[in-house]
């Protein structure tokens, strides 16, 4: 393995914890309902841009992760990241060619997709399920993508 390669995935791996951290992170629950699915936004960055680099099991490590910060059933974010994980990655040579108005489409059809996934386990497990609010970080998700696929594409690309 040559330097580069391991700089990058240790960039990566804490790329993914501090991703980790901000998605967990207890804040306000005004801010805590429209606060975007980093986690999400980072597997999608990373399985769009970098598919070599992050692969389903990436994308159910960290949902396992997230799963074990937010206390949700042990699982239910894992496959929710795999499934959206695989499709972003079955057609990450589409998405990259898309401009950046259309990437942030498909990203809020993604993370709806993810939410819809997380809100179907909810129903099947017996959880309550909540109101409309639960929809807000798909739109701040896909809002916030354009900015964070720049700042990721900064740290992470190599030149």
């Amino acid at each position: 393995m040559s330097r580069d390669q391991g700089t990058s995935r240790l960039m990566i791996a804490v790329i993914a914890a501090v991703a980790l951290l901000a998605t967990a992170m207890p804040l306000p629950r005004w801010i805590s309902v429209v606060r975007p699915d980093f986690v999400l936004l980072t597997v999608l960055w990373l399985c769009v841009m970098t598919p070599r680099s992050a692969s389903l099991l990436f994308a159910f490590l960290c949902g396992l992760a997230m799963d074990a910060f937010t206390g949700l059933t042990l699982g239910e974010n894992a496959f929710a990241l795999v499934t959206v994980a695989y499709l972003a990655s079955k057609f990450h040579l589409r998405i990259r060619m898309f401009p950046l108005g259309h990437q942030t489409l498909t990203v809020l059809s993604l993370a709806w997709l993810h939410q819809f996934v997380l809100f179907w386990i909810d129903g099947v497990a017996g959880h309550p399920v909540t109101d409309w609010m639960r929809w807000l970080p798909v739109l701040t998700g896909a809002a916030t993508w354009p900015l964070l696929s720049g700042v990721y594409a900064r740290l992470l690309v190599r030149r």
